[in-house]
């Protein structure tokens, strides 16, 4: 909470303004807890919100353009006119950071109707990576999330000299061959990954992301 005098000069207490520009970014795709804790006001705004976005959430339940990678999906470059399943041959060892999207095999569907679905590529030497890291890649090659866990910016820049990923905004970096670990920057957590397994030379996700893709505000 944070104190804001009124035109009588009383101090009073509000919320501060990021609890509403909260609501509207990304709403679906946060949790809105209606706490049986809350009393007076707290509790009917907070009823009044969670009815607000109940239709809205129950929407994005139902389209699968806005549901979180599952085992199964294909990867597609983000921003493909015609999206095609990436393969090994697209991930040269040392190559550039692609963005893709998850997208279902059986539709083909891609999900990029929620920005938390993006998800950042790379190939590089696994011999280089920890257990983890080696477990949940494919021939070397990474998935995580592309959403920095400081606040929710994507993480474009690869520094291939270091070895390290890098949220422009803030520049929180984080280390890809141990499981996209905090190096150093504001991020409170890791970027979660995303196993995958290799199919006919396709990029197949293996499982759902590690951990709770995009931010958490304080």
């Amino acid at each position: 909470m944070v104190a804001s005098a009124n035109l009588s000069g009383i101090v009073q207490n509000r919320p501060p303004r990021w609890l509403l520009t909260s609501i509207s970014e990304e709403g679906v795709d946060r949790q809105f807890k209606c706490g049986a804790h809350w009393v007076g006001r707290r509790t009917a705004l907070g009823m009044g919100i969670c009815l607000a976005l109940a239709p809205r959430w129950a929407l994005a339940q139902a389209d699968p353009a806005r549901e979180r990678p599952r085992e199964g999906d294909l990867l597609v470059t983000v921003g493909s006119a015609a999206p095609e399943p990436l393969t090994t041959d697209n991930m040269p060892l040392g190559g550039k950071l692609t963005m893709a999207w998850p997208m279902d095999p059986q539709s083909n569907t891609v999900r990029s109707g929620s920005r938390l679905n993006k998800v950042l590529l790379l190939r590089l030497d696994a011999e280089g990576f920890d257990p983890e890291t080696k477990e949940r890649a494919a021939e070397g090659i990474v998935a995580y999330s592309a959403v920095c866990t400081h606040t929710g910016c994507d993480v474009t820049t690869w520094h291939p000299d270091r070895q390290l990923l890098e949220c422009p905004c803030h520049y929180s970096f984080y280390d890809p061959k141990e499981g996209a670990k905090v190096v150093s920057g504001p991020s409170p957590r890791r970027l979660p990954a995303l196993p995958l397994r290799i199919v006919e030379a396709r990029l197949i996700v293996a499982k759902a992301f590690t951990g709770r893709a995009g931010f958490q505000q304080m």
